[in-house]
């Protein structure tokens, strides 16, 4: 597999493992409430349960990437590329904030489009 697409998988992998920690363990801590735009710290706390289901989604595929990448198995690394650029598309759309788009699908279309161009 060519390295270009090695490190920009491990890239988002590794921001998905980065959303876990946020999302599962550090939901309610002043810097993950205005990293997430939340309303309050009682607001994260009524949420964090949920936060915290969404956070072991973001959790499984970073993981699914990382095991594509080890097994060298370029249709589960596609699969898994898919599902957070759709995630990505999906979760900008319903909260309104084109961030997460920039944040979580870009990094994402840039590893598929490495993917298409270089293999």
């Amino acid at each position: 597999m060519n390295t270009l697409i090695i490190i920009f998988s491990l890239l988002v992998a590794f921001l998905h493992f980065y959303f876990l920690i946020l999302e599962m363990f550090l939901w309610t801590k002043p810097r993950t409430i205005k990293a997430f735009g939340l309303k309050n710290k009682t607001f994260a706390q009524d949420t964090k349960v949920l936060a915290a289901n969404q956070g072991l989604y973001n959790g499984f595929m970073a993981s699914g990437i990382i095991f594509a990448l080890l097994s060298k198995n370029l249709s589960t690394l596609i699969f898994f590329i898919n599902c957070i650029i759709i995630a990505g598309l999906y979760g900008a759309y319903s909260t309104k904030k084109i961030k997460l788009f920039y944040i979580q699908s870009v990094p994402a279309i840039i590893s598929l489009v490495l993917i298409l161009l270089l293999t």
